[in-house]
């Protein structure tokens, strides 16, 4: 039958599955009036049921709240119920069930519930039918046709909760899908390209029509504008980007050009929506057009080649001076050319203390300086902020070049500036990149001479050339910016641990914790590459605590072996920075049960010299609990007696630039002599990093060293195969 609301419903299916016919409902007839006088007992079961079920009276309360009437509504359903075994099957009957049906639903009631009712009627009217007077012909057939009358009621009465059901759902999807219509109706007629990003996974997941039809399906996530970004705002777009993901909601104004249209002014507005772990889960981006909201005379201060305060050529006639630069270069072979980054240290401070005019008086004053470093054939500008830029046009040697202006800059700024009755101190930090080594486009020379200067300054240096292995790009950052923070949560960071044994004995004395990122593309990614994003992100203090967690863990298995040895971990130069730095060590001491001596922890000379009381306080406090303190890379900072004398430093650990060549070149072992001696006088352990054969150790050996560490005695290793190790070599000792 269809039930006159699009949905169909055939009740021939419920007899012929159930085999009931006419002969067979009039047994039942028969027994009418029998059947309907022992139902007078079940209204009692019917009530408890109802009233001792507690999900069911929760809806009836609920129902009577609302101002219905409870009792008048059990006696109809108890009515209904026992209805059924009147056996009519007709058309009527089927309405009244299919009726019952939605109001169940309507009234939240469950079907399972309905169900519960139908079985305690078919329990009950067994019971009654063994006290009842039946013709024994009669008694089988009516027993079990009364099961098969329930059932069929049952299963027409559920029918009509489905259908219920099925038309809410209907009625939901075309509301939903009219208020889709018109937003989508909405969006369409919006100018703007709008889309949304899924951080994690690094995908588009909504892409309005504008954008469809700019792009079409090779759209580029998570910017799909970025190609079409002039290449001096492409840094600026990524870092928005970068600030987006971290949970900021932020804005760039940057040139585009869109489907061949001029270049134009676009306004690229970014939301990040948090998920349900708390961290950014979603970016919704929007790319509004802006051209006319920019003043003539900002868009020609923009677009003028000089700088108005320093009267330097700005970054853009800076770039075309290093697209014609390069163009030089590549027609001569073996040719070169250098591009320093260089930003002033102190002029946040100066600018924020002392006011914007103190703070233009430097910009200035270090123009000046800089102007008179450089050749004619050269170029300088101020690339925007405290940032500057140098550009030596092409040159045979692009280090000798390097090293020449970089000496003359630091020499410059030797001397303090004057400002009214005012002495201001001004440092640089530099960052080089070279051509073509470095990169082939000024994009990528700019943006790794950036990077350089940023690892400068993590370590304190005054200068660094661009390193490939050290330096993450802009579009690392990028990539690696969203996943890192889901790294932690899904357990991709792992711990090798490499040994270091003693040269008199050859035993294992330590072991140095290297962290690793079990990418799920990319396969093992190495600190080199986490550490700066980290830092960027704001997330170097949790790796930093499971780093010391994990490691000082592993080191109280190590002595269940029976292995005493400590373990070591690196501290960037940001977590030492960390005022709770102290705190989280004794933190991961109280959490891994281990005493301070099983903890060595290694830091740089350039990190150390940051903040040197600080650093005196801090490390004097980790003695105090029997911490071991080294000094990582130890040569190649800063090598000042004085901090040695200052600080208790129980280990110095020399860099393997030195020990490489300790077996044969003189001046290594020289300088490897030297600090071995030194540590010794100052009653310090050392230890060699990079043993990479048998004759460098054996150089050691002989020259005192106390400890190595490198391939040649094992690579880094997972735990159980370290232990594996530990064991092998405790027993052959």
């Amino acid at each position: 039958m269809h039930t006159g609301d699009g949905s169909h419903y055939h009740s021939r299916d419920y007899r012929y599955v159930l085999r009931l016919s006419g002969e067979e409902l009039a047994v039942v007839r028969k027994y009418r009036d029998e059947l309907v006088a022992c139902t007078a007992g079940f209204a009692e079961v019917f009530y408890n049921y109802l009233f001792d079920n507690p999900g069911i009276a929760e809806v009836l309360y609920a129902y009577e709240e609302e101002g219905g009437d409870v009792g008048q509504f059990a006696r109809a359903e108890l009515a209904n119920l026992l209805a059924s075994i009147a056996g009519e099957i007709g058309g009527q009957r089927e309405d009244e069930l299919l009726s019952a049906g939605r109001r169940y639903l309507q009234r939240n009631f469950r079907p399972v519930w309905l169900i519960g009712a139908y079985n305690l009627l078919i329990d009950y009217m067994h019971t009654m039918l063994s006290g009842m007077e039946i013709h024994p012909a009669d008694r089988i057939a009516l027993d079990t046709l009364l099961t098969r009358l329930l059932l069929r009621e049952m299963g027409i009465t559920l029918e009509g909760y489905w259908m219920q059901a099925r038309d809410n759902e209907r009625r939901e999807l075309e509301h939903i899908a009219g208020r889709l219509g018109r937003v989508e109706d909405m969006l369409a007629g919006v100018p703007h390209l709008m889309w949304s990003v899924d951080i994690d996974a690094n995908s588009l997941v909504y892409a309005n029509y504008t954008l469809h039809l700019l792009y079409g399906e090779g759209m580029i996530s998570p910017l799909p504008c970025i190609g079409d970004t002039h290449e001096e705002d492409r840094q600026l777009l990524l870092t928005a980007w970068q600030d987006a993901v971290s949970g900021k909601r932020t804005r760039a104004d940057v040139r585009i050009v869109l489907a061949g249209d001029r270049e134009r002014w676009y306004r690229v507005s970014l939301y990040p929506e948090t998920g349900q772990s708390g961290r950014p889960a979603t970016v919704h981006c929007m790319l509004e057009d802006v051209q006319n909201l920019i003043s003539e005379r900002e868009q020609l201060q923009s677009l003028a080649t000089t700088d108005r305060l320093t009267g330097l050529p700005n970054r853009s006639l800076w770039s075309d001076h290093l697209t014609m630069a390069l163009a030089a270069s590549r027609r001569v072979p073996g040719s070169q050319v250098v591009v320093i980054s260089l930003d002033i240290n102190q002029f946040k401070m100066y600018n924020d203390t002392l006011g914007r005019d103190v703070g233009d008086t430097v910009l200035c004053d270090v123009a000046s300086r800089l102007r008179s470093t450089v050749r004619e054939s050269d170029s300088l500008a101020r690339l925007g902020g405290d940032r500057f830029g140098i550009l030596l046009h092409p040159v045979n040697n692009a280090r000798e070049a390097a090293e020449r202006i970089i000496t003359e800059i630091m020499d410059k700024f030797d001397l303090p500036f004057a400002y009214r009755d005012k002495q201001l101190c001004v440092s640089l930090t530099l960052g080089i990149a070279c051509f073509p080594d470095d990169g082939s486009n000024e994009e990528a020379l700019l943006a790794n001479a950036e990077s350089a200067m940023q690892r400068a300054k993590r370590n304190s240096l005054p200068y660094q050339y661009f390193d490939p292995v050290n330096d993450v790009s802009p579009a690392e950052q990028l990539r690696y910016s969203g996943q890192i923070r889901s790294a932690l949560d899904n357990n991709e960071f792992e711990l090798l641990y490499q040994p270091q044994i003693s040269l008199d004995t050859a035993r294992i004395t330590g072991a140095e914790a290297l962290l690793r990122w079990k990418h799920p593309v990319e396969g093992i990614v190495m600190p080199e590459r986490i550490i700066p994003v980290a830092e960027q992100l704001g997330l170097i203090t949790p790796i930093t605590n499971w780093v010391l967690v994990t490691a000082l863990k592993q080191c109280r298995q190590w002595s269940f072996q029976g292995a005493a040895i400590p373990v070591s971990v690196n501290v960037s130069a940001r977590s030492f920075q960390n005022p709770r730095l102290l705190e989280r060590i004794h933190w991961a001491l109280q959490e891994a049960a281990v005493e301070g001596d099983r903890l060595v922890i290694e830091i740089t000379e350039a990190t150390l010299m940051q903040d040197i009381d600080r650093a005196t306080e801090l490390l004097s406090s980790l003695s105090e609990a029997g911490v071991t303190i080294a000094i990582d890379d130890f040569g190649t900072g800063y090598s000042s007696l004085s901090y040695l004398k200052r600080l208790p430093i129980d280990t110095l650990k020399i860099d393997q630039s030195f020990v490489t060549d300790v077996a044969f070149d003189r001046q290594d072992i020289a300088i490897v002599r030297s600090i071995i001696d030194l540590g010794h006088n100052l009653g310090c352990k050392v230890v060699a990093e990079g043993v990479e054969n048998s004759m460098t150790m054996d150089a050691l050996d002989r020259l005192g060293c106390d400890t190595a560490q490198g391939f040649h005695i094992s690579k880094p290793l997972l735990d159980d195969h370290f232990s594996t190790l530990l064991g092998q070599t405790d027993r052959q000792s």
